[in-house]
């Protein structure tokens, strides 16, 4: 091939071509280039996500999808005539999201998200369908529909959450194989691997449905290690996002699960998975292995080892912040590269679910958002589907107030329901004694628990709480109809006076309170019956009441997140002024009747021991 410089209207073209010897200039025709056309045609630079690389480009749009990316080639980047400065970049999925947790409406946590750059969530919805079932979901992708954003989902696997306690419906394996085959249902929601690991042939049923349609399959294996989580794995189990430590996440990395980093209101589980030292050290042994080749410490370090970023569950007062906005910086913080970090919550999330979105590349959806850069990440503008929905920070359209789901059957409560009541003798009821009792204890920022002993004084009967050693007092009200109370201690709260609770509890939903007294325990309750769900602060002691009511299955409001927000901000004071220092007390409490989680529960039909899968009474008799 040999070349020759020739001068068109004063540029410098090269010419490429054999035998250009006998190659007449006469023979080349200079046309115009063809005009583009589309439905909007950007010309900006754009960040290549799947290859990290961010360059000039002409950008057409037609029919929500990227129809064109020409990159425009220059060793000037002033001569270049962009439409914005900034970055243009892909929308971000948050592909592992309880919606039900922000406590806002699919529509309104959309109008929440988009002007953070998040435009398509896959969410798994078993917190609505655990309250109302398959009605549940439906209602969940109908409200979606009311805004631009792209809802994906996956289908719940644990309706109920267990047999061992009370909730509101059933979901069979028959109902997922016929969720599975709709087009917005991507994957099979988290697997709790007890029952997976005991052979519950209903759950391999499940496993089995969606294998067959080819849908990914979440997993949920807290601490699981070892040969249990082998077997677990073999069941085609892809994901995990309950890794609290770095170890604990190679471990099923090696065995080929996808892992997600998460970073939620309560759950903060960043900071051990993405420790620089145990990263380098990891890397400083992949190498004496044999297993890597580093070059560059500080090139290898800014790798992530794990693939994708989510919340889990975050609730409405840090949405008003940011969402995975502010996740992917706190990566960038902790020495990953910013256009790694930025891949983790668009091109892996979409590639690994199959969605055609999280790239600017010709053929997929067009979500993008405009970026100051890649590391402060302001974001200005967002299309969705090539549609400007946010613009300067302002969302472009309004939402509708969503229709309440009524769902709590109950009757009143009274403060004796809430004494944790204990036989004695005629000999010792005359005068007061100690007894041991099996307490919870709660972390901030944590949905571990361990199971602890107390000693408790007994006051006629009754078990009392100790505010000295902060052990208060908790309890379960099954909201489905069946009236029955469990009561038990807790710890880890600082809870001096008053109480407070929630018609979200985490999977089943039953209402959870802690307190001081059981007469404000009992006035709380009372408040989320009369409301149909919400979160309520209550002391009589400080003359104080703060209310967000849950009208839509106890869980969701059906106002904007400015209304939520406030609510929960007053909420936090509340509880702030009660004694509670918890980072997020209510995110916190929603998890203290999860059995899924180890290790030491409460749910409605008793005290659970998540390790050993059994109830444990109140009282240690040994």
């Amino acid at each position: 091939m040999d070349e020759r410089i020739i001068d068109v209207d004063g540029n410098e073209i090269i010419i490429s071509v054999d035998g250009i010897d006998d190659f007449e200039i006469a023979d080349i025709s200079f046309e115009d280039a063809e005009e583009l056309e589309g439905d909007l045609i950007i010309t900006a630079k754009y960040l290549n996500v799947e290859f990290g690389e961010v360059y000039p480009a002409e950008i057409v749009i037609e029919d929500g999808l990227f129809k064109e990316v020409i990159p425009i080639i220059t060793d000037d980047d002033n001569e270049l005539d962009l439409d914005y400065d900034g970055i243009l970049i892909p929308g971000f999925i948050d592909s592992h999201i309880h919606i039900e947790s922000s406590k806002l409406s699919p529509s309104n946590f959309a109008k929440a998200v988009l002007p953070y750059g998040t435009t398509s969530v896959v969410a798994d919805s078993h917190e609505i369908a655990n309250v109302l079932g398959i009605d549940g979901i439906n209602w969940m992708v109908e409200d979606g529909k009311y805004v631009p954003f792209d809802f994906y989902y996956a289908v719940p696997s644990c309706v109920p959450h267990s047999s061992f306690e009370n909730s509101g419906a059933v979901i069979t394996s028959s109902d997922v194989k016929e969720l599975l085959k709709r087009d917005e249902m991507v994957a099979l929601g988290e697997m709790n691997f007890p029952a997976v690991l005991s052979g519950d042939e209903e759950v391999l049923r499940k496993i089995e449905g969606a294998h067959k349609l080819g849908k990914p399959i979440d997993g949920h294996a807290p601490l699981l290690s070892g040969e249990d989580l082998k077997r677990y794995v073999s069941y085609g189990i892809t994901t995990d996002h309950e890794c609290t430590s770095f170890s604990e996440a190679i471990e099923k990395s090696r065995l080929g699960m996808t892992i997600m980093v998460r970073e939620g209101s309560s759950a903060k589980d960043m900071d051990a998975l993405l420790d620089y030292d145990d990263r380098l050290n990891y890397l400083i042994e992949e190498e004496m292995a044999g297993n890597a080749v580093i070059e560059s410490i500080d090139d290898a370090m800014s790798i992530p080892p794990f693939e994708i970023l989510v919340c889990d569950d975050i609730d409405a007062e840090d949405l008003s912040e940011g969402h995975l906005d502010r996740v992917i910086k706190k990566a960038i913080s902790l020495k990953i590269n910013p256009k790694e970090a930025i891949k983790m919550a668009t091109f892996n999330p979409a590639e690994h679910y199959g969605l055609n979105c999280g790239a600017i590349e010709e053929g997929r959806i067009a979500n993008f958002a405009l970026v100051d850069d890649l590391r402060n990440l302001n974001v200005s503008k967002v299309w969705v589907h090539g549609e400007l929905v946010v613009d300067d920070g302002k969302v472009l359209f309004e939402t509708e107030i969503a229709e309440s789901k009524p769902s709590i059957v109950l009757d009143e409560v009274k403060a004796e329901d809430f004494d944790a009541k204990m036989e004695m003798s005629w000999t010792n009821s005359l005068m007061d004694e100690t007894t041991n009792v099996f307490a919870i204890k709660a972390y901030d920022s944590s949905i571990l628990t361990e199971k602890c002993e107390e000693t408790l004084l007994v006051q006629d009967g009754v078990i009392q709480p100790d505010l000295n050693k902060d052990v208060v007092k908790i309890a379960v009200v099954n909201r489905y109809g069946g009236n029955n109370i469990m009561n038990g201690f807790i710890k880890g709260f600082n809870l001096k006076k008053g109480a407070f609770g929630a018609s979200v509890a985490h999977d089943s939903h039953n209402i959870l309170v802690i307190g001081t007294n059981s007469e404000d325990m009992a006035k709380v309750v009372n408040i989320i019956r009369e409301h149909q769900g919400g979160l309520a602060v209550y002391s009589s002691e400080e003359d104080l009441c703060e209310v967000l009511e849950l009208p839509i299955a106890g869980l969701m409001s059906n106002r904007d997140i400015d209304y939520v927000a406030d609510k929960n901000r007053k909420l936090m004071e509340a509880a702030n002024k009660l004694g509670c220092n918890l980072t997020s007390p209510f995110t916190t409490l929603s998890f203290m009747a999860l059995i899924s989680i180890p290790h030491f529960k409460i749910i409605n039909q008793g005290l659970f021991d998540v390790d050993n899968i059994e109830f444990v009474d109140l009282i240690n008799n040994r």
